[in-house]
């Protein structure tokens, strides 16, 4: 009697549950809305047990999605309605596929991302990328866009950017490469948003060359721009009057501009004396230009990369003035215009120089002792393709840099008495990177770490094929030295709303929010076989 009541029971309330399910189904046909409230009621009844994910507010639901990755945000929508709705409203960054056939699917997408703050568009050079239409049509339903990244949607015009500018007034960061509209679209978005602080522009096809060109900036814009980075530009000087306007301008990059800048860089200090971090890579520059860089007193970083009229004299003028320099770069691609004199001048003035690369540069002991003398807080060193780098050179660093923590030696007649030499040296030191260095062995490499029980010894002999050995620049030599903690991540391929925490903030908040999804799994679980039991 009991078995046969309890079983009627059981059937009674799994015919309600399905029926409930049938009509959540029929309603989802007219009104997700009344689906969504359907299949929660669902959830709550089913077998009279509490569901705890239901009971999280949207705002702890959107949390936990944000601390996933893509594919897992991706699959969490599919779970019900609710999820569908509070992942795509709590998805700030977006990454679309800008070919042609993404016009007729904008509504839709933005309907569901509606909060999208930063978007990136990115089409293949073999496909049709989407035209103004399409762009104008994101605009309207993206105003509060604060970052817009497009790479190669060569069907974009000037109209088109223009009136994009119109619409998202908000924006914060652009950034483009391989497109095809011109001056007067970059021009359309410098006079509409006022907020603009970085800009990087790459490979603008529709900039007219010659003294044709039309002037670029200031706009607007210029008032609170922090950030212009150029690359690989025809008539990248098109943007002096831009630059030259940039008054609050700290950090400016020039990569493969041609044109002479050494007659417009007196014109940019002149108007622009903030700047801390200057970039030049294989660009017509001199002496003349480093002079009148000298007069940025609160520089900090600069690179000269393949840049072969910049000499000791400049670089002095540089470090004379310059007395707050942290970080220096210089690849001098062989050239041999620079050398003791110029990194004497740096060790004299440059007290606070915290990380120095040199590639193709010949600095003898004399140099080298005295930078590792009088700059006391040197943590970063990178000695590449030196030809004057020897044991004795290694030996002088080793008993002077105390400060030092990361070394790195490329292509440079050094042995392993070198290695011997750090055993005892450079008492911070927790990395040595050795590559190409054919004097030294994988014995000296193992001694090193066996006398060192806490250095990382990284010894790469170059007897394989090594596709880092071009001449691109100072990347290609391998010694970028990240900073311990990153103070931003950059944006995934697809669509994910990180808004630039720090890496370890990101790994606490996955874990976080994946041990809570996992904790309440295994009570829902643990619930549902107690009840059964």
């Amino acid at each position: 009697m009991g078995q046969s009541a309890s079983t009627a029971k059981l059937t009674s309330r799994r015919d309600c549950y399905h029926s409930q399910r049938s009509k959540s189904k029929s309603t989802a046909l007219i009104c997700p809305m009344q689906a969504e409230e359907a299949e929660d009621l669902d959830r709550r009844s089913i077998d009279g047990l509490s569901d705890f994910i239901s009971d999280l507010p949207d705002e702890c639901l959107a949390c936990i999605f944000q601390s996933l990755s893509p594919g897992d945000r991706k699959r969490c929508s599919l779970v019900c309605w609710r999820w569908l709705r509070i992942e795509g409203q709590s998805r700030h960054r977006l990454s679309l596929n800008a070919q042609s056939d993404l016009h007729p699917l904008i509504p839709s997408i933005f309907s569901r991302f509606d909060a999208v703050t930063k978007l990136a568009l990115k089409c293949d050079r073999r496909s049709v990328s989407i035209g103004d239409d399409a762009l104008v049509l994101i605009s309207e339903r993206c105003r509060n866009l604060t970052r817009l990244k497009l790479r190669t949607c060569r069907n974009l015009t000037d109209a088109g950017m223009a009136a994009f500018a119109k619409n998202c007034r908000g924006l914060k960061k652009l950034s483009c490469g391989s497109c095809t509209f011109g001056a007067k679209g970059m021009n359309a978005v410098l006079d509409n948003c006022p907020a603009l602080e970085e800009l990087s522009v790459k490979r603008l096809r529709g900039i007219v060359e010659g003294a044709a060109a039309e002037p670029i900036g200031p706009g607007v814009s210029a008032a609170a721009l922090k950030t212009i980075c150029l690359k690989e530009l025809y008539n990248g000087q098109c943007f002096g009057p831009l630059i030259i306007g940039a008054k609050n301008l700290k950090s400016l990059k020039l990569f493969r501009c041609s044109g002479d800048w050494d007659k417009l860089f007196p014109l940019i200090v002149d108007h622009v004396t903030g700047m801390v971090e200057i970039h030049m890579e294989r660009i017509q520059v001199s002496d003349v230009g480093l002079v009148a860089i000298s007069n940025c007193l609160n520089l900090e970083i600069l690179h000269l990369v393949k840049t072969p009229e910049c000499t000791n004299v400049g670089l002095a003028a540089v470090a004379d003035k310059c007395k707050l320099l942290r970080k220096l770069h210089i690849d001098g691609c062989k050239a041999n215009r620079i050398g003791d004199e110029g990194l004497n001048a740096v060790a004299k003035s440059c007290p606070n120089l915290q990380e120095l690369v040199l590639i193709g540069v010949n600095p003898t002991k004399l140099s080298l002792e005295m930078l590792a003398t009088n700059c006391q807080n040197l943590e970063r060193l990178a000695l590449c393709g030196s030809d004057t780098v020897g044991d004795a050179e290694i030996s002088c660093i080793a008993v002077k840099c105390i400060a030092l923590k990361k070394l790195c030696i490329k292509s440079c007649p050094v042995s392993d008495h070198g290695m011997e030499a750090l055993a005892s040296g450079c008492p911070n030191l927790v990395k040595v990177k050795v590559k190409k260095c054919r004097g030294v062995t994988s014995e000296g490499a193992d001694w090193l770490r066996a006398n060192r029980g806490s250095l990382a010894v990284n010894l790469d002999t170059g007897e394989h094929l090594d596709a880092s050995a071009s001449d691109g620049g100072a990347q290609d030599n391998g010694v970028e030295f990240p900073p311990v903690m990153s103070a931003q991540m950059g944006a995934p391929s697809i669509a994910s709303s990180s808004t630039g925490r720090s890496t370890s903030f990101k790994l606490l908040g996955l874990l976080s929010g994946r041990s809570l999804v996992a904790c309440t799994l295994r009570r829902l679980a643990s619930s549902n076989g107690s009840s059964r039991s």
